[in-house]
């Protein structure tokens, strides 16, 4: 027989129950006219995939981006000529849209395009790995300290003229570690590691500080979410021992696509919003950008971090339900799903019912075969045929004062 344990004489005695997420202190950090941290709302990006020398092309991908609700836009910048074409895409949005929060990606020795292209954009990110290459000696098993501080200098003398431009400015940048790009060095100092990942972010911090820049935000990117959530979670003690209270971007890069990616980068970064943990995510499928919006928010609301959509409650049906669950579902939602900030219950029996609806504003109820019960919170309002159901929770809406034309 299986003996449970005593909640009072284990671990569970010491059990968080508070289901209140605590999000980390953070500095604000300005992108445009978007913030990032110091606890404004957690931020949704995503990147464009369109080459940045067609200008038309860019403009159109990044206003398709913004429009469905993505907050700050991504653009890679591999060349010059890339960042001169991204001043040009950033007069035309100003010109034909509006002007929108615009992030270069500069990587692979990128020092002279990243200097160009910070007149031009809001935030730069670059990629401790890959902004200064180290040309690796053959047969090397271990790098001394002097050689470890030469090119720690090599970096600082690199990364400083960039530093002072985005100082002088205003504008932010964006420590974008990935663990598949650490630099040789710090994988033969700490291991291919979430703490060779920090140690990587944590060196190109320090220089900022020492030349007075803090529109910092810090990304630990993997593709495999417990090494992801390891370095995310290292990174934030580390900087609370230190006390750099910069907002971390989260994300779990190459995904993939389809329901897999999209559960994958749902652990990763549901689980560090869960743990008050981000200030800004981007979900990365190999698809469409746009199909990433809606899983960031998806994300966000069911952590009650943002609210954007209408809430629905449903069971998933069972020998009980009294109508098809899935049908009326589907016709509430369409219904009403222009709502935003409503919860909507739809349960199939009374079983399921009031008690399960927890918080819902509105309940949809199997009460007997043929008809439902409408219900205003836990309070039952009416019972009306099944056929006039989705008819009836609109009026009842409406004489709420809680209606709005779609």
């Amino acid at each position: 027989m299986q003996t449970l344990p005593n909640p009072t004489t284990t671990a569970y005695s010491n059990l968080n129950t508070d289901t209140t997420i605590h999000r980390r202190k953070t500095r604000p950090v300005k992108v445009g006219d978007i913030t990032i941290g110091g606890g404004y709302p957690v931020v949704v990006q995503s990147m464009i995939n369109e080459d940045t020398l067609d200008i038309d092309g860019s403009v159109a991908a990044i206003r398709r981006l913004h429009e469905i609700g993505c907050e700050i836009v991504r653009v890679t910048v591999p060349s010059m000529a890339h960042a001169v074409a991204l001043a040009e895409i950033k007069q035309k949005l100003i010109q034909t849209y509006k002007p929108v929060p615009l992030v270069a990606d500069v990587h692979h020795n990128g020092m002279k395009i990243a200097l160009e292209v910070a007149k031009h954009v809001d935030k730069v990110r670059i990629n401790p790995g890959l902004y200064v290459f180290e040309k690796p000696k053959a047969n090397r098993t271990e790098y001394t300290q002097a050689e470890f501080d030469e090119i720690g200098e090599k970096i600082r003398e690199t990364l400083e003229p960039l530093v002072i431009s985005l100082r002088d400015q205003g504008k932010a940048m964006r420590i974008g570690v990935n663990h598949g790009s650490l630099a040789e060095r710090m994988v033969f100092t700490y291991g291919d590691t979430p703490e060779g990942m920090v140690e990587s972010a944590l060196e190109f911090v320090r220089i900022c500080e020492s030349l007075n820049f803090r529109n910092l935000v810090i990304s630990l990117k993997a593709s495999r979410v417990p090494v992801m959530l390891a370095a995310y979670r290292l990174q934030a003690l580390r900087m609370d021992e230190l006390g750099m209270d910069y907002p971390l971007h989260l994300g779990v890069t190459e995904a993939g696509d389809g329901e897999y990616g999209r559960i994958k980068s749902t652990a990763g970064i549901g689980t560090l919003l869960a743990e008050g943990i981000g200030d800004t995510i981007r979900v990365s499928l190999t698809e469409a950008p746009e199909k990433e919006i809606p899983v960031c928010y998806g994300i966000l609301q069911a952590l009650g971090l943002r609210k954007t959509m209408v809430e629905y409650v449903a069971c998933p049906s069972c020998g009980r339900t009294l109508f098809n669950l899935e049908e009326v579902l589907h016709n509430v939602r369409e219904a009403t799903k222009h709502l935003t900030g409503l919860d909507i219950a739809v349960m199939g029996c009374i079983v399921n019912g009031p008690g399960e609806m927890a918080d819902a504003d509105y309940g949809y109820v199997g009460k007997q075969a043929g008809y439902i019960s409408l219900y205003r919170g836990r309070e039952e309002i009416k019972k009306v045929p099944e056929s006039q159901g989705v008819e009836e929770l609109i009026s009842l809406i409406k004489a709420d004062g809680r209606w709005v034309d779609p």
